[in-house]
This record gives C-alpha cells, sequence and structure tokens, in this order.
C-alpha cells in the first residue's frame, strides 16, 4: 500500500516592465505620454514577510507622464481613481496605494506642484514633491501661481500596500486597479493599471518510508473466514515543511476510489481481487499527543466539516484524515477557532487495515493489499 505526499505547485511570478507610450492628438494638437501604463509588483506570499506589521509595502514603482501642446496650455491634471483614504487609492479588497508626484518642468525650468481641489482653484499646498491626493489635482506653480505652457513633464512614485489578512490565500489570486489621468483643459486621459500577484506560502508534505506501508506476506490462516480480520496497525511519519508559519488543514483522496467496503469519508480502499471482490480497507490517523510543531509545547486536532467555515472544539483524541473534513492543529485545547499558523510539523501517522472475510474473496491466487492515497495540503 503507497501513501504518497502532495503539495500544491508553485506559482512563478511575472514581472511586465520596459516603456510604452500612450499619446493621444486633439485639435489642439496636444500629446499626453506615459512612460508605462502597466505597472507590476510582481507575485507575493507570506514567506517574504519582514516584520509583523498589519500592512505590507509592496514597494514603488516608478512613472514619468509628459504633456506638449503646440501653444501656451492650463496644464491643470487630475486622476481619477476610487479612494481608500485622504492619502491612498483603492487597490482590490485589502489594498492601497500611493502617488507621490515630483520633479516637475514646465518648458524646461525647474516648477513647484500645487494640489487643487478644482480646475482654475488657487492651490491648497505647494511644493516640489507632494503626495497626490484622491478628488485633486495638480498644476505647475511658481512663486505660488499656476502656469500655463507648452511642455511639461513630471515624475510619479506609486506606493502600494496590502493588510496582512491580504496575504492569506488559499489560491493564487491576481489584484488588478486602474485609474485615468485627466488633463482637463485638452481632454485627454490616459489610463494606468497597478498589479499585483498573491500565493500562499508553499507548504511540503513528506512520508518517511517513501510513503510506502507494507503488512507482509498473508496467509490464509491468517485471517479469517465468516468475520473481517483487522491487521496490526502500521506507523508512517509526516512531515511538513512550510516557507513561513502558515494556516493549514489536511486532507486525503482515495486513489483506489469505490474500493473500500465500507463507504465513508475516513475509509480508503485496499482495491480488489481477480474477480472485482472487494479486499477491504484502510483508514489513516492522527494523535496530537505525537505531533511536534515549532516551539509550541504541545498540540491538538481540530477539525471542520464545513470547507473551514467553522471549526469543532479542540482535544487531543486521535482523528482520521478524511476525504472531506479537514484536519488541523492548535496549541490550545477547547478552541473552536481553527487551525494556528505552523512552519514545521512532525507527526505520526497510524494505519488501520480491514480485510473484508475471506469467504466473499477469491484466493485461487495471490491477492496483494494495492491501497493508494495521496494527502493534500489544504491552505487557510
Amino acid at each position: 500500500m503507497n501513501l504518497s505526499g502532495y503539495w500544491l505547485p508553485t506559482l512563478a511570478s511575472l514581472a511586465v516592465s520596459g516603456f510604452t507610450s500612450l499619446a493621444s492628438a486633439s485639435a489642439d494638437d496636444c500629446q499626453f505620454n506615459l512612460s508605462q501604463p502597466l505597472l507590476d509588483y510582481g507575485m507575493m506570499n507570506r514567506a517574504l514577510r519582514p516584520d509583523s506589521a498589519p500592512e505590507r509595502n509592496l514597494g514603488q514603482r516608478q512613472l514619468s507622464l509628459s504633456l506638449n501642446c503646440s501653444h501656451p496650455t492650463d496644464m491643470s491634471l487630475f486622476y481619477r481613481a476610487l479612494a481608500a483614504t485622504a492619502e491612498r487609492f483603492h487597490f482590490a479588497e485589502r489594498g492601497s496605494y500611493q502617488i507621490r508626484i515630483r520633479e516637475a518642468v514646465l518648458d524646461g525650468q525647474s516648477v513647484a506642484i500645487g494640489l487643487i481641489a478644482g480646475v482654475g482653484q488657487s492651490p491648497a499646498e505647494t511644493a516640489s514633491s507632494l503626495i497626490w491626493r484622491p478628488a485633486h489635482g495638480i498644476v505647475p506653480v511658481l512663486a505660488g501661481m499656476p502656469l500655463q505652457g507648452r511642455q511639461f513633464s513630471a515624475q510619479l512614485e506609486l506606493t502600494a500596500w496590502v493588510q496582512e489578512r491580504g496575504l492569506q490565500v488559499r489560491d493564487a489570486v491576481t489584484w488588478q486597479a486602474s485609474g485615468v489621468f485627466d488633463a482637463v483643459a485638452i481632454g485627454h486621459t490616459p489610463e494606468i493599471t497597478l498589479r499585483a500577484r498573491f500565493a500562499p506560502a508553499a507548504c511540503e508534505p513528506t512520508l518517511s518510508d517513501g510513503g510506502v506501508v507494507d503488512f507482509g506476506t498473508l496467509s490464509r490462516n491468517d485471517l479469517n473466514t465468516d468475520t473481517s480480520t483487522r491487521l496490526p496497525p502500521k506507523s508512517l511519519t509526516l512531515s511538513v515543511n512550510c516557507d513561513a508559519p502558515t494556516a493549514f488543514a489536511l486532507t486525503m483522496h482515495d486513489n483506489r476510489s469505490g474500493s473500500a467496503t465500507v463507504s465513508s469519508e475516513s475509509a480508503y480502499g485496499l482495491g480488489t481481487d481477480y474477480r472485482n471482490n472487494k479486499i477491504g480497507l484502510y483508514s489513516v490517523s492522527v494523535e496530537p499527543t505525537g505531533a511536534r510543531a515549532d516551539s509550541f509545547a504541545r498540540l491538538f486536532q481540530t477539525h471542520s466539516t464545513s470547507g473551514g467555515v467553522a471549526w469543532n472544539t479542540s482535544s487531543i483524541n486521535a482523528r482520521s484524515i478524511g476525504t472531506t473534513s479537514y484536519l488541523g492543529f492548535t496549541d490550545t485545547v477547547g478552541t473552536s477557532s481553527g487551525p494556528i499558523p505552523i512552519q514545521n510539523l512532525s507527526t505520526t501517522l497510524t494505519v488501520d487495515a480491514v480485510i473484508t472475510p475471506t469467504s466473499s474473496l477469491d484466493l485461487s491466487g495471490a491477492i496483494d493489499l494495492d491501497g493508494a492515497g495521496t494527502i493534500e495540503i489544504i491552505y487557510l
């Protein structure tokens, strides 16, 4: 009987870079250019967390813009996107980003930047570098006065954040957010897109002895004719090693589905004989007293029959790994808050096999116990 470990594939990151120009023309013969329309923050997972802050800084991306017209024009620019706070924009479900504008140049001369609430209004704030706030525009200024010009350029620095809860994903997800730069006077609205990918920290399970459980050679005299025969239990060691502390649970798939002699989510088949008679079943259980993880003094099992929505009260009792229920670990007895994040786990698996009465089997030839299952890590 072979039990094999299983882990979800590692997801590779895809970075998008380069220089792409977005140009528009109007009756006024103006062009609005962005150095790149897509800003990619790459792939993130919990293993990359530098500290325990409530949110993680995803990094900074640089963007340059330029507005060129054939005659002096109002260079007021607005950025239209959903606001998250007074100084940040919304980035998917649990993220935000901020835009800082600096190094403004108008007609070849360095100028300050004014923050305005509307076209034609006086700047509420003026600086050589400032945060571009939601529902506000910017305008080049000199000595506190807004300026018109033919050529305007500036550098943008976009910093993105994600809340720690946003990193707790079961599967890879992609976040995207878009915004529009609005050159009100000339009607140009080029768009930028921010993208970030998130994946669970990778956990790799391994089984001792290559996951093989050998019950040896059994003779007819070792088995009962009219009642089932329970074989002496065998043990394997399961180790789970993650890139970072990760909340996870265990499930198991029956690779001989339909061959178990009892219908149960924790009973797995041992295959069939030459006449397609079911040989028996086996189960795989975990006893928390033998489990060790990180620096926790003790571990207790907790399980969920609702896909992780609700968890049963944790206990020291042994529990079989099922096909649909989740089995996890916590360091607190009597809690229903679910599994705790664990980075390195080692626990003993007990394999119990039961052979059906020999009266229902074809013993004219040798019968192989052909059970096989796959243990899966479920990220919570």
